[in-house]
């Protein structure tokens, strides 16, 4: 367990702490990742969180063979498709 002891800094109207590389890689965070901070007894917890795949991560991940085949088929139009 890598352990730290940090000073809080006024960062405009709000309060802030850096976390040091050693801390960032124990557990496993990077720059620009989305986190949710809760208070649990009193103590702050920082918990990673995935951020929601975009439409296109989607289709990317789409696999027609395990999803058998489109991912909706149908004859009928549902909007303004062109076939």
């Amino acid at each position: 367990m890598t352990e730290v002891v940090l000073d809080i800094k006024q960062w405009g109207n709000n309060l802030g702490v850096r976390l040091p590389l050693a801390i960032a890689k124990e557990a496993q965070l990077k720059a620009h990742q989305t986190v949710k901070l809760e208070v649990v007894e009193g103590q702050i917890i920082i918990t990673a969180i995935e951020k929601p795949l975009t439409l296109e991560q989607r289709l990317a991940q789409f696999d027609p063979q395990r999803h058998n085949g489109e991912t909706m088929t149908t004859a009928q139009r549902l909007g303004a498709e062109q076939w």
